[in-house]
């Protein structure tokens, strides 16, 4: 186990952050209609502004997008709480992007890609109707950030080639399925393949700006 590992597992506030956030969502999950379209994941997700966008009219669909993801998670995570971030909602599009985090906390690649399998299999059975869309992972810059020691940490274990690698694995177990495996990524990163600096605040997570870019890649799925 990693020492961000060892961090996050050990940080009462995170794990109380997440518990907190699953109850919001089970609350709200009550009250929703179904057959709407659903972003899930984790933090990477989670920060997509995609509902607030929603709410002060910025964008505008034939059906809503409700965000389910939570930070710092990873896909064990997701199966866990998989009835609270996607079968409550029975949703009739899915995007998700989860498993930067087994990457960084060095979750064995076994254990992670047999954590989606399951979790792509479990949807296919509850929800053999439903469009899922499987997304690339998104670039990230350790570059220009990583200096003090919390972004060294960040970047120790997460690199563009470990997360590509590892979206060409998922790729295929979403061609298992007969589910979408797309790439929002276009225009995110520079000449050099990683996430341009002003899109991101640490290297790893974007920026409102950086957010638009990936939703105008989605448009045409959406």
């Amino acid at each position: 186990m990693s020492e961000e590992t060892k961090a996050l597992t050990l940080n009462p506030q995170l794990e109380a952050f997440q518990n907190n956030l699953l109850k919001k969502y089970d609350k709200e999950n009550q009250n929703i209609p179904k057959g709407q379209i659903l972003f899930v994941g984790s933090s990477l997700m989670e920060i997509f502004p995609i509902e607030q966008w929603q709410a002060e009219g910025k964008v505008k669909f034939s059906k809503h997008i409700y965000n389910r993801a939570v930070r710092a998670t990873t896909t064990h995570f997701l199966l866990e709480h998989i009835n609270t971030q996607i079968f409550d909602l029975a949703p009739s599009k899915i995007f998700i992007n989860i498993g930067t985090n087994d990457i960084g906390f060095q979750v064995p690649e076994n254990e992670f890609l047999s954590n989606y399998d399951k979790i792509l299999r479990q949807i296919k059975e509850k929800l053999p109707l439903c469009e899922v869309y499987v997304m690339r992972y998104y670039p990230i810059n350790n570059v220009a950030f990583g200096n003090d020691m919390d972004e060294k940490t960040l970047f120790e274990t997460r690199s563009n080639e470990a997360f590509q690698d590892a979206s060409d694995k998922i790729a295929k177990l979403a061609g298992k399925y007969n589910f979408h495996f797309i790439d929002a990524n276009e225009d995110l990163a520079d000449q050099s393949g990683n996430l341009k600096k002003e899109l991101t605040f640490d290297g790893a997570h974007m920026l409102p700006n950086g957010y638009e870019i990936v939703l105008n890649n989605l448009k045409k799925y959406l």
